[in-house]
């Protein structure tokens, strides 16, 4: 099935779907909004589903609450990784995956050493870590913008932000790239095997980087993770390992995402390229658009805990179902008739649900959203006759869908 059939059936295999999975979305949530899909879980695409799912109590974000596929073979890999490696069977403990009322105590502790007074210091660290990537595009002229800013800036920030030490760069980077391949629903042999690996690298690393920082204790977030307590409480060792590691990999990969493919939909959207230069105090809610009309993490998922009905279906409990937020944002139900057009001055572009909604709403949503104001703004003014230069690839991920490379011409 190409993008073009009109069955309705939801196929991220489809050609053309990974460089416009939108006109797909759009035959998807117009014919079958509510579906199975052929890898096995559930997906809702219309934005009232969407937004429904994400603010349901009742649902589960732990794996322990889903029903076991007997066709599962990515859970048979994992037990024969689990067993190959001597790995005894955990959960992740990060608020990403956690419900309540582990969550609200995760949360409330992490939230403690993430506020938005920490992220609105970092504005001039961040303006300095722009411009430094800036300056050699600027020298030669030109410069691929995921690989030179849109790649390092997230994780360059994160990383001084929890104070991780210096040279750990590459591998990080590499353990994350491979880990974030198992949030697609297809994913082979290999790179299972290759995520498996990395996750136990970066667990083994970052609990060396936690024993540390107890011994030599800063002004960084790490730090504030170590000694964030609430009446007595504090995070285990366990907890505050995959906090850090969630920090890093949603920390990193969605904000590539958001800058990178940012600055390519605003060349390919001229007239709107010209408003933000020309104004410049429509950043803030241009970066909220790009959000909405780019969807940097495609889809949210969660577990039925009881059955549950949506447009007539039935979707038994234990079921995933997948959230499609990337059609959600365009559906022209909420946003109009134009929710396929890139607005930057839409009135309610800030009702995206890019970050999530309810109680699992992205905790860094602010970084986020501050890094891209100041990456894509100051690239427009430094750049303001930029152009494409050569082809754009895409890193052809389903879910955390953006830009491999964006090669331009910067004057």
């Amino acid at each position: 099935m190409d993008v073009t059939d009109e069955t309705g059936i939801f196929n991220p295999l489809a050609p053309g779907y990974t460089e416009d999975p939108y006109s797909h979305f759009a035959i998807v949530r117009s014919s079958a909004p509510v579906q199975q899909t052929l890898v096995g879980p559930w997906a809702l695409f219309s934005y009232d589903d969407v937004f429904a799912l994400l603010r349901d109590p009742e649902l589960s974000v732990d794996d322990a609450n889903s029903t076991p596929d007997g066709d599962d073979d990515r859970q048979a890999k994992f037990e024969e990784l689990l067993a190959e490696f001597e790995v005894d069977a955990r959960g992740d403990s990060s608020i990403l995956n956690t419900d309540p009322p582990d969550h609200t105590r995760l949360r409330k502790l992490v939230s403690k050493a993430f506020t938005p007074r920490v992220i609105e210091s970092l504005r001039d660290r961040i303006q300095s870590l722009v411009d430094e990537a800036l300056d050699p595009m600027n020298d030669s002229g030109h410069g691929d913008v995921v690989d030179e800013l849109a790649f390092a800036l997230p994780f360059d920030v994160i990383s001084e932000m929890l104070g991780m030490p210096p040279g750990d760069t590459l591998a990080l980077r590499g353990w994350s790239e491979a880990m974030v391949k198992t949030l697609d629903p297809i994913i082979s042999d290999d790179e299972f095997r290759e995520a498996f690996v990395s996750a136990r690298k970066m667990d083994a690393h970052i609990e060396q980087v936690i024993e540390w920082k107890r011994a030599n204790p800063g002004d960084d977030l790490l730090t504030g993770l170590i000694e964030a307590e609430d009446d007595g409480d504090r995070l285990s060792s366990i907890e505050l390992r995959d906090q850090v590691t969630l920090l890093f990999i949603a920390g990193h990969e969605t904000t590539v995402n958001l800058i990178g493919t940012g600055i390519f939909e605003l060349q390919r959207n001229p007239e709107q390229l010209a408003t933000l230069r020309d104004d410049p105090s429509l950043t803030q809610d241009a970066i909220d658009e790009l959000l909405r009309f780019i969807a940097p993490v495609q889809f949210s998922r969660r577990i039925a805990t009881k059955d549950v009905t949506y447009r007539g279906l039935v979707i038994p409990k234990g079921s995933f179902i997948f959230a499609c937020l990337a059609s959600a944002n365009r559906d022209p139900d909420h946003f109009g008739e134009t929710a396929d057009q890139l607005i930057l001055d839409r009135p309610n572009a800030s009702q995206h649900v890019s970050f999530g909604s309810g109680s699992h709403y992205c905790l860094g949503s602010s970084l986020a959203k501050l890094e891209a104001e100041i990456a894509i703004g100051t690239f427009i003014s430094r750049f303001p006759d930029a152009v494409i230069e050569g082809e754009p690839h895409w890193n052809g991920r389903m879910n955390l869908r953006g830009l491999k490379s964006l090669p331009m011409k910067v004057r």
